[in-house]
């Protein structure tokens, strides 16, 4: 598990969300985050409370009190919270290209590094390897993952990238 998480406005993003469905405290957040990415990303509290500041400064949270737990520091949604978190679903929408181009970059420099002789990694005894069996252990977990959070089985898409653009109206120009 990386002990580093997403990219800074994603974690921002990802507690606006949180705190939409209910107040939570940072190491809540943390927890969930790190549920959300199937134990993959595993923010700090350096990167989570800074965040909860500063939507406190900006008026998109506040700091509420619970008698049952004084010592946490609870944060609930403002409605200021609220429009600034439909803002950036909106403006989110547009992020789905930039995900599917880092999972695909990475898992093409895994297969090069895997395949191409111009690499020259070696195999450490109780680490991962970049090599077929380890590559194709990747593509079984998103498969599985895929069939999990879809509820279906996965069936192959034949296209070439640019039928499957065309055929969903994707711009590729840019």
């Amino acid at each position: 598990m990386r002990k580093s998480g997403p990219p800074k406005g994603l974690i921002a993003y990802l507690v606006l969300e949180l705190l939409e469905e209910k107040p939570r405290y940072g190491y809540e957040i943390l927890k969930e985050i790190r549920d959300i990415s199937g134990g993959h990303w595993e923010p700090s509290y350096g990167s989570v409370y800074p965040i909860l500041y500063k939507f406190e400064e900006k008026g998109w949270a506040e700091r509420i009190e619970r008698a049952d737990e004084p010592d946490r520091k609870y944060f609930e949604l403002t409605a200021e919270g609220q429009a600034e978190l439909e803002e950036r679903r909106e403006s989110g929408s547009e992020k789905a290209r930039d995900f599917a181009d880092v999972i695909l970059g990475f898992f093409h420099v895994y297969a090069a590094f895997s395949t191409d002789d111009r690499f020259e990694i070696p195999e450490l005894d109780g680490e991962w390897h970049f090599d077929e069996e380890f590559s194709r252990w990747v593509v079984e977990q998103v498969v599985r993952h895929y069939e999990h959070y879809f509820d279906t089985e996965f069936d192959r898409i034949d296209e070439t990238a640019e039928e499957f653009y065309e055929r969903h109206g994707v711009d590729t120009d840019d």
